[in-house]
């Protein structure tokens, strides 16, 4: 294991007393910061205004998480790009560019797969990893940014991994992904997606952070819920739209439902009726996904027809609704899919050999 200092998860005060602990006068301290969050280097050597003698106290002291590309696959239907990166200690993590007419938006993983253990995810199937590192988060965009040589506007936390279960790490990530010296991208402009624990969703409301919250519902009931995702056990429906209410009047930021439409299990009129007594009334957008299937589940999408009046009886209650649009289908957009389907490659391959 790497003892050095993991310089790219240092926010700017650590590296400027870092700096000074090497014998060096503040201003390199901006100097690096720059190289390492702006110019998106990958290695001390590309820092070109600094000594070599400072360069090889970094690399002494310091090492430069640098995510390896192992695989890119780019969507025929949309030009989504899905990539699939490799960590130091060999984990594959992946990521996912979605372009829009607004911006560039770029789907990150918090953790290398998941223990939450929701039924339609392919990331939990083989259960937790290990958490990211802020700078391994970082890394992800910036290696995507600079692959693309266009600037990322928008970051959704909601690939593999519940960011919540890895909160400290995604608290200095938020910091560091929006600072000002840095790639400066405002947090309003952040989506983190959670399953629903809701002791975290109070700390989150009182960091004062300004992104939006997304809750991983899909279910309008208790029984139902705990069907599909485990943490449902631990948490009711009545005690996470409590947490949504208290994050609302401490940040004064809208809501997000996420709600996976599965058919014959919570695609029904009765459910979306349930769903809208339960969230009339709050300030929320509600983002109905047609299920994605994967193969060691038999749910169904629902039909476009049940999507449709699911949607229609929500905003009765005059809850903003939309129907996700799918990205990537063709390249194994969805969570978890393609990173599995790699890791399953390669057992395959080191079996043979």
């Amino acid at each position: 294991m790497d003892m050095r200092i993991d310089i790219k998860s240092l926010d700017f005060e650590e590296l400027n007393n870092l700096v000074l602990e090497l014998g060096e006068k503040s201003f390199r301290a901006k100097q690096i910061y720059e190289w390492l969050h702006v110019k998106l280097v990958r290695s001390f050597e590309e820092m070109s205004n600094l000594s070599k003698a400072l360069r090889d106290k970094l690399e002494e002291k310091c090492y430069l998480t640098a995510l390896k590309p192992v695989e890119i696959l780019t969507s025929k239907v949309d030009g989504t790009k899905k990539y699939l990166f490799e960590l130091q200690d060999g984990n594959i993590i992946e990521s996912v560019l979605m372009r829009y007419h607004h911006g560039n938006s770029v789907c990150i993983s918090t953790q290398v797969g998941c223990r939450m253990g929701c039924k339609f995810c392919a990331s939990t199937l083989d259960g937790l990893e290990r958490n990211l590192l802020p700078s391994e988060m970082l890394d992800e965009i910036y290696t995507i940014q600079r692959d693309i040589g266009e600037r990322v506007s928008n970051i959704v936390l909601m690939g593999s991994g519940e960011p919540l279960d890895n909160y400290d790490n995604v608290m200095k990530f938020l910091k560091l992904i929006s600072d000002d010296y840095g790639l400066n991208i405002s947090q309003r402009n952040i989506t983190l997606s959670t399953c629903g624990l809701v002791p975290k969703i109070y700390e989150l409301a009182d960091s004062q952070v300004q992104i939006t919250l997304a809750i991983s519902l899909h279910a309008s009931n208790d029984e139902t819920r705990k069907e599909l995702m485990p943490v449902a056990k631990a948490y009711k429906i009545e005690q996470i739209l409590k947490a949504c209410k208290y994050y609302f009047d401490k940040t004064g930021r809208r809501l997000t439902f996420e709600y996976s439409l599965v058919s014959g299990i919570n695609d029904t009129i009765e459910g979306a009726t349930n769903l809208g007594e339960l969230l009339k009334g709050i300030n929320c957008h509600v983002n109905l996904i047609p299920v994605n299937p994967i193969k060691e589940r038999d749910f169904k999408q629902s039909e476009k027809e049940a999507i449709e009046k699911f949607k229609n009886k929500l905003e009765k209650y005059g809850i903003n609704v939309t129907i996700r649009r799918e990205m990537g289908r063709d390249i194994n957009g969805a969570c978890g899919q393609l990173r599995k389907s790699y890791n399953e490659t390669k057992k395959t391959k080191e079996g043979e050999s």
